[in-house]
């Protein structure tokens, strides 16, 4: 059960590119359309066990456990004492960290926080002139963790998350972040990590990942205090752990695999367009690409480009697993079509690179978020934009939203009435709880009544 990944096909053909391009109408693209519609992902029995029992171990054995399964999976020499990020190591990460990269961060944190400053809310009370008074006060969680997959055994290091998620948390005003992060094989985190928690005000760095890691959050160990809500993608198993302990602890979203669908008109580049097609495929073999086009010029085009873009991708086996798995170029009738088909898909990531993006803008009913315009990759929301990059998947934008400051909040209704209030309106309340056959109810507030 890695903590760093998924295991991918063992060959990938090299020969031609694996995306396919269909006429929008025929049986082949009405296929694909009701492939993807359906594309909620479905947790084998066997899996879910397995994530039963490491949920039940760590709740059991608390730290044991998790240096068990690290030592399994992530760090063979793993001690309990490594658990714990020191302050030390976090000073000697920022020796580690080029100026360049550090100024890069910084502005991606100020302009994630500026964006989810206006998220923001207040407690807000009002009184009705009988002698009522009512509310709702907001209050930020007491503690929240958040998950930040390990990216290629520790190689490449999901900073942007780290971001994402920690200052959502700092915004809404959480006293206590601890984020978990599996551990490579020599036991260390990324410098990179280290230094982009301690710039989004994370209180807590522990070295572990996957279900166990979520357990560890969710129940607490003797080295990991358990957390109000839990933040932040991951795996399969850690989709799955989250799932399961929902109740337990407080989640922000269960999500699927990568996906991006594009809206294009004859005024975008085709290459472009592929290598935007290629930065949600090279994440997972199980991501979504599509294209969707009136034009099968540029259809053609853009089979083309991803072509010439693959010889250069050093994540090409990976990326067209997906483009072949849940990938697609649909030539459409036209673009109210293509919105159609792309509201009915409810993809987590929305390109408009089409000539007037703000004119089609009104009919979007189903996305995690929206690109308007070819000149806004949707890369650009992943790191630096500002809005958060952790969103639904798996058509979960019909009904969810992005990470916001509103996980991390708590809206607490507040209730006061005098005895005017009581006067006018409890016997209305009576003759409801009455109705419902709950005498207890009525006859709580029957007595209040009837005193002098």
């Amino acid at each position: 059960m890695p903590s760093n990944g998924k295991k991918f096909p063992e060959k990938v053909k090299k020969e031609g590119c694996a995306v396919r391009i269909f006429k929008a109408g025929s049986v082949p693209g009405k296929r694909l359309v009701e492939r993807l519609k359906r594309r909620g992902q479905k947790i084998p029995a066997r899996l879910e066990r397995g994530v039963r029992r490491i949920l039940a171990e760590v709740r059991r054995r608390g730290d044991e456990a998790l240096v068990d399964y690290t030592r399994r999976f992530d760090c063979p020499n793993f001690e309990v004492a490594q658990l714990r990020v020191r302050e030390e190591e976090i000073f000697e990460a920022y020796r580690e960290v080029s100026p360049e990269i550090l100024s890069a961060l910084r502005l991606a944190i100020r302009n994630v926080e500026e964006f989810h400053r206006r998220q923001l809310s207040s407690s807000w009370f009002y009184t009705r002139p009988e002698g009522v008074f009512l509310g709702q006060m907001v209050r930020p969680v007491s503690s929240a963790g958040l998950y930040v997959p390990g990216g290629a055994g520790g190689e490449t290091p999901l900073i942007s998350t780290v971001v994402m998620t920690a200052v959502p948390a700092r915004v809404a005003g959480v006293p206590r972040v601890a984020m978990v992060s599996p551990p490579n094989r020599e036991g260390r985190l990324h410098p990179a990590l280290l230094v982009a928690a301690a710039e989004c005000g994370v209180t807590e760095i522990y070295r572990v990942g996957s279900a166990w890691a979520i357990a560890a959050l969710a129940y607490g160990t003797e080295t990991i205090r358990s957390v109000s809500v839990i933040a932040g993608p991951g795996n399969i198993y850690v989709t799955v752990a989250k799932k399961l302990l929902y109740g337990e602890v407080g989640v922000d979203l269960v999500a699927g695999p990568s996906e991006v669908l594009i809206v294009a008109d004859e005024s975008a580049s085709a290459e472009h367009l592929a290598w935007d097609l290629l930065a949600q495929a090279e994440h997972d073999p199980l991501a979504t690409a599509l294209l969707l086009t009136p034009s099968g010029r540029l259809a053609r085009k853009v089979k083309e480009a991803l072509l010439r873009a693959l010889e250069r991708l050093p994540r090409r086996e990976i990326a067209e697993a997906a483009l072949k798995g849940q990938g697609g170029i649909l030539v459409t009738r036209d673009l109210e079509e293509a919105l159609e088909l792309a509201n009915a898909i409810a993809p987590e990531h929305l390109e408009l690179a089409v000539a007037d993006p703000f004119a089609l803008l009104p009919r979007v009913k189903n996305a995690g978020a929206v690109f308007l315009g070819g000149g806004t990759p949707e890369a650009l929301g992943d790191y630096v934009a500002g809005p958060n990059h952790v969103l639904p998947t798996m058509g979960a934008a019909r009904f969810a939203s992005a990470l916001s400051v509103e996980v991390f909040l708590r809206r607490i209704s507040l209730l006061s009435y005098g005895p005017e209030a009581l006067a006018w309106e409890g016997e209305a309340a009576v003759r409801l709880a009455e109705t419902e056959g709950l005498f207890a109810h009525a006859e709580a507030v029957r007595v209040r009544l009837k005193s002098p």
